[in-house]
């Protein structure tokens, strides 16, 4: 089994990432103005609710199966016998949280309301047991991820201009979105026998798994709750349209977010595996490269999304989501947060086999959600959901640099903040005089604005020889003269 580098994974997750940045781009602007902000309420609502039955059936196994798997990668009796007892512990919960699931869609009005919707959600949980994605990412086999994932997007997007033509068709949609998110888990499971055997075999050690993986489960119950919540609560407390409204800015801010912390899903089984080698110095090398690349990279899409709201919200989503402005400039400070705790939490804490104080952290900004939504949403909406995610999001980082106070300050050093700040002042300045062109349309106005700003930004970092930036841009120009 071949064991690319981290360059490669990266590129191969960017990629990947690039298209869960471009498909939305494509598909959300048609959606949003053909189901308007009732129909994508309703979606965004049946998919959120859908996604708490969903983690209790995956309980912690995404995130512990790839750092146990990792840790045994060169054994593929060990490996395959793993796979197997985390299988057999996921289809139990599968079942039990499918079964809750079908009589809460009978039970709740809100739920049996859209019937067919949330019914299409549920083969989502039915199917998640097969998408082994934890097993794929402790392999770091991400090429068959990216090109599985590829085609499935190809297909649906096809599908979907070719099936949603007006309000009525967002049940029609939700299917699609679920053929998206599903569609690979069953090659997923198929192709994973050329990695590890699914012959069955006695001796299975069932219990040893629970534990860490009971760990996992807070963690991600907790992280899930002030996620999905705010879309949940707003469907109790005020209505679709409110939903939707909040939805549009919630698009956009996890479009972003999947774009930053895409270096985190390359480095977890590899940083899990310096741990068990005991490589500290390697560990801590890669740990510091990941905030360089989080400050640089977040601290710049945050800037130009908040002084371009308004402008990616019209683009995006039409007049009738204007409202989705305020909560989405909310929003957007999230991304640098978020960035930064997938570090300290995702890449360094569970690494080190410290989830506990992960769970303790989420679990906090989980509750300080939970009550700040209560507060706010009557009173703000949609707005209020979103203060209450930042401040969340705010506590969740607090909690984490203080449990890794002794340890943050050598992996900060090499972050050169001055110079990254002057580099957002000025391309700030440069990208705003587009806007002062009446004539020019949106398009053209986000071309633009985006090319002049990290265009100015990027440059700007070279010119102050930003440590990071130059180092990557001289081991590109390395390769590239070393090939010719």
């Amino acid at each position: 089994m071949k064991i690319h580098s981290v360059k490669f994974n990266f590129i191969m997750n960017m990629i990947l990432t690039a298209s869960s940045i471009v498909f939305p781009l494509i598909t959300f602007p048609y959606v949003t103005r053909v189901l308007l902000t009732v129909g994508t309420g309703k979606i965004a609502f049946a998919s959120s609710t859908a996604t708490y039955f969903t983690m209790f059936a995956s309980l912690g196994i995404p995130t512990y199966g790839i750092r146990a798997c990792a840790k045994i990668r060169d054994d593929k009796d060990k490996l395959s016998k793993t796979v197997q007892e985390l299988l057999i512990i996921n289809s139990v919960t599968m079942l039990i949280s499918c079964t809750v699931f079908v009589i809460s869609i009978f039970v709740i009005p809100q739920f049996s309301a859209e019937k067919e919707l949330f019914f299409i959600n549920g083969i989502g949980i039915v199917l998640n047991v097969y998408s082994m994605s934890w097993l794929y990412n402790a392999l770091e086999q991400y090429s068959y991820i990216t090109v599985c994932n590829l085609i499935v997007k190809i297909v649906s997007l096809v599908l979907m201009f070719l099936m949603v033509k007006e309000p009525s068709d967002y049940i029609k949609y939700g299917a699609i979105t679920m053929f998206a998110s599903c569609a690979s888990y069953i090659f997923n499971f198929v192709y994973a026998q050329r990695f590890v055997s699914l012959k069955k075999r006695s001796g299975y050690e069932l219990k040893k798994h629970i534990p860490p993986i009971l760990m996992f489960f807070a963690m991600s119950a907790a992280t899930s709750i002030y996620t999905n919540l705010d879309v949940v609560m707003l469907r109790f407390m005020k209505d679709d349209a409110e939903v939707g409204i909040y939805d549009a800015a919630i698009k956009v801010k996890t479009i972003l977010i999947t774009m930053i912390t895409s270096l985190g899903t390359v480095l977890l089984p590899r940083l899990s595996y310096y741990v068990q080698k005991n490589d500290r110095e390697a560990f801590h090398r890669m740990v510091s490269k990941a905030f360089n690349f989080v400050f640089i990279a977040a601290t710049g899409v945050m800037v130009y999304f908040m002084i371009f709201t308004r402008e990616t919200i019209l683009f995006l989503a039409g007049k009738e989501f204007l409202p989705s402005v305020t909560p989405m400039c909310i929003l957007m400070p999230t991304v640098l947060l978020i960035g930064l705790s997938n570090i300290t939490g995702i890449q360094v804490l569970i690494p080190l086999g410290e989830e506990n104080k992960v769970v303790f952290s989420v679990t906090a900004g989980a509750i300080l959600d939970f009550l700040l939504n209560m507060v706010l949403i009557p009173r703000y909406g949609a707005s209020g959901a979103a203060m209450a995610t930042l401040l969340a999001e705010v506590l969740v980082l607090i909690v984490q640099c203080v449990y890794l106070r002794k340890e943050l300050p050598s992996m900060l050093k090499s972050v050169q903040y001055w110079k990254i700040c002057t580099g957002l002042g000025v391309s700030v300045v440069i990208a705003r005089l587009v806007t002062m062109i009446n004539s020019m349309n949106l398009f053209w106005i986000l071309c633009i604005s985006t090319v002049l700003f990290f265009g100015t930004y990027g440059m700007i970092l070279l010119v102050l020889k930003e440590r990071f930036v130059t180092e990557i841009l001289q081991s590109g120009i390395g390769k590239y003269i070393r090939r010719r």
